[in-house]
């Protein structure tokens, strides 16, 4: 049995790559902060709930050492909890979008490492994005090139350079970061754009479900390796 652990799963593409994983075989942690919400979307799809903000140390120490007791390791981790944060960027902003795109990433992956370090395949997924790419924010050709989103593509770089240096830090475990195409989620209500989260989650569960052969320190989208 595999033993997986989504953040930010109550809804969107979360909660689609929990479904479909779960229809895969996993034992699927869903974690979400709201508990009601976290609950709610847990029971709905048959998997195990676990109160988990990323923005919170002990929320995450908690929820890990849940899984701990209950499994006593993890195989899979998809940090999927993100923020968007439109609107004024000041410092407090910033720091607020940073703190879960990015530093919720190293909290969650250093509370899950000895529990990652347990399985015999372990992988991390990231959902990324390609609007934190170099390459694709700076290609005219590309729709990055004219987002307005100034702290998120920010933010979405911290995140991909975090999963490249784990990758090289932890060999043995497989750290690849995933685009899963512009979705119709909560967070894209703004633009009005996006195709259904269940389509974007099959990007995500397939890096979710590499072999042993498969790629480490990765930006994928659906058709490969990104540039960025």
């Amino acid at each position: 049995m595999t033993i997986t652990l989504i953040t930010g799963a109550n809804k969107g593409i979360g909660f689609e790559t929990a479904k479909q994983l779960l229809a895969a075989g996993h034992t699927v942690y869903l974690g979400a902060r709201d508990i009601e919400r976290g609950e709610k979307a847990a029971a709905a799809l048959g998997a195990r709930f676990v109160r988990l903000d990323v923005t919170d140390e002990a929320s995450v120490d908690s929820a890990l050492e849940k899984i701990d007791a209950d499994e006593g390791r993890l195989d899979v981790l998809v940090h999927n909890a993100g923020v968007l944060g439109l609107g004024e960027v000041d410092g407090p902003s910033a720091l607020r979008v940073f703190d879960t795109n990015a530093v919720g990433i190293v909290r969650v992956t250093e509370a899950a490492l000895p529990l990652l370090r347990r399985s015999a395949a372990p992988t991390v997924v990231t959902v990324s994005s390609s609007a934190g790419s170099f390459w694709a924010v700076n290609n005219p050709e590309r729709p990055e090139f004219s987002l307005p989103t100034l702290l998120y593509s920010a933010s979405k770089s911290a995140a991909t350079m975090l999963t490249v240096q784990y990758a090289k830090a932890y060999p043995e475990i497989k750290f690849n970061t995933v685009e899963p195409g512009t979705t119709a989620t909560d967070m894209t209500a703004d633009f009005g754009i996006g195709r259904s989260p269940e389509e974007s989650a099959k990007v995500v569960v397939r890096l979710a479900t590499l072999g042993a052969d498969g790629p480490t320190g990765t930006l994928q989208d659906e058709n490969g390796e990104l540039p960025w």
